[in-house]
């Protein structure tokens, strides 16, 4: 196992009824309110927030849009100056709470917040935050990352801080019953493929960590086909806390991860508009089959361990266990070819030059996989 630290201060409330626990969460601060485009408004939520904002000083911000937007997050901040704001409060999923990091963050930033994103400037200071989640996928509730875009440059760049990490996490898996099953699907997917990202790499004896990424994995191709079709609590309870756990850095700790799946969605995301988690089913699986050689013992380990695969034949059951990845996938709704979104064979050129262009020309945990090979990656994808 390698060296590491991990820290964790995020506090989680989680259950039945727990916005109601968000005055008690508060400080005496001037709040702003932050969310998205007010789905919140029509499922009872922002009453909810409201009711507990009560007695406190508070402005609110709306409008933060899927993939938050660099020049909406920019007048969030201008919001933030003019009205001496001092606490911001996310009500939202991963773009509304990944938004109110970097609103917290470009603040305090002296300098041009873009340089945060593009230029990877040190982040020194931020506003305090904290967040109710609305929508379980992307585990920013308990962490330090966040990713913005900037549509008029096509571009979608991630940024990590301890400053915004948020001081708290309502967690209330009730609100996930007026999800519609696109989200739902998407929230599945994206934990999952976080899991992979820091799981499916090479072995360095880090037994916790393994054992604890499978168990989620498990979990959610246990209950990710059920939550499409019932709204159980427990089942969604465990969708909540699984997505949390996906990516609150325990099972990253101590080990090589890759994301070179998230840097190619993340291209294809800014320039198709795909969500999110489309990009990564479509992506995952020919990551899986290009580097199956450099994850040879962790692609046989994951089929045994998660899908139940006998390790006998190996080629066959890697060959398998991506076969059934791609399948839960779709088992998910989710399509897994860049041809059924309609796209063409140019994109493989285009992602590669992007990424090649950003500097990014040595990807994966092994920093082996070059514009070229994500050029094989893409058409594959095809």
């Amino acid at each position: 196992m390698q060296n590491f630290i991990y820290y964790n201060p995020t506090k989680v409330v989680f259950g039945k009824d727990s916005i109601s626990k968000l005055s008690t969460l508060l400080p005496s601060a001037k709040i702003m309110l932050i969310y998205g485009g007010g789905s919140i408004k029509n499922n009872g939520i922002y009453q909810q927030v409201i009711e507990q904002l009560e007695g406190h000083d508070w402005c609110e911000f709306s409008g933060v849009e899927p993939n938050p937007e660099f020049e909406t997050l920019m007048k969030a901040v201008s919001m933030v100056k003019s009205e001496d704001v001092e606490f911001i409060l996310a009500v939202g999923g991963g773009s509304v709470i990944d938004g109110a990091k970097f609103v917290a963050a470009a603040t305090d930033f002296e300098g041009e917040p873009w340089d945060i994103l593009a230029k990877g400037a040190k982040v020194k200071s931020a506003k305090s935050l904290g967040c109710i989640l609305t929508l379980p996928a992307t585990g920013t509730e308990t962490n330090t990352s966040s990713v913005v875009t900037r549509r008029e440059y096509n571009l979608k760049l991630p940024f990590m801080s301890e400053h915004v990490r948020p001081q708290f996490a309502v967690l209330d898996p009730e609100v996930t019953y007026s999800l519609p099953e696109r989200q739902l699907a998407n929230g599945v997917v994206d934990a999952f493929v976080h899991v992979i990202e820091q799981y499916l790499t090479y072995p360095v004896n880090a037994s916790v960590q393994d054992r604890f990424a499978e168990s989620i994995l498990s979990n959610l191709i246990d209950i990710g086909p059920q939550v499409l079709m019932s709204k159980d609590y427990e089942l969604r309870a465990n969708l909540m806390w699984n997505a949390t756990q996906a990516l609150s850095g325990l099972i990253g700790a101590g080990v090589p991860q890759d994301w070179s799946t998230h840097m190619i969605g993340h291209e294809l995301t800014a320039l198709y508009n795909l969500d999110h988690a489309v990009t990564l089913a479509i992506i995952l699986p020919r990551v899986m089959q290009h580097q199956r050689e450099h994850k040879r013992e962790k692609l046989l380990q994951y089929a045994e361990r998660v899908w139940g695969l006998s390790r006998y034949d190996e080629e066959g059951a890697i060959n398998l266990v991506i076969e059934k990845t791609e399948q839960f996938f779709r088992d998910m709704g989710i399509k897994t070819t860049l041809s059924e979104y309609d796209i063409d064979s140019d994109v493989a050129e285009k992602v590669a030059s992007r990424l090649e262009k950003a500097g990014k020309t040595k990807i994966g945990e092994r920093q082996n996989i070059t514009p070229e090979d994500v050029r094989k990656i893409v058409t594959a994808s095809l």
